[in-house]
């Protein structure tokens, strides 16, 4: 499974890969954005399956990137899960409205991470 990992903190798409690579789930590529608008253009140009991104970033939003993406039909077999340190019901159903699969909160432990990523792929 190719993954696109969106976040402005480049600490945190480090995180991000190291917990995928350490979650012994089957990744193929990892593939990196800063931003929501850099990664609409990476979505567009790369065949991902999944999608990890953060909601507070420039430019554009992962909240908008999100229905951005659902609005324009792009990639809708792509499960997009948002990672946030925002966990208020009002960002999870709005994300989830937008067109996301399902959320982890920062911090979160390896095991976690892997069981999340499982249950929201497999969903």
């Amino acid at each position: 499974m190719d993954v696109l990992i969106v976040d402005d903190s480049s600490v945190m798409r480090k995180i991000l890969t190291r917990s995928l690579r350490q979650s012994n789930l089957d990744i193929g590529e990892i593939i990196e954005a800063s931003d929501g608008e850099e990664a609409l253009n990476k979505i567009k140009e790369n065949s991902v399956q999944l999608v990890l991104c953060d909601v507070n970033m420039p430019k554009l939003n992962g909240l908008e990137f999100v229905k951005k993406v659902k609005e324009n039909n792009i990639s809708p077999d792509t499960k997009i899960i948002m990672v946030t340190s925002e966990g208020g019901l009002d960002t999870v159903n709005q994300a989830v409205e937008n067109g996301a699969k399902g959320f982890i909160v920062k911090p979160f432990s390896a095991e976690d991470f892997k069981k999340k990523i499982e249950h929201l792929c497999a969903a």
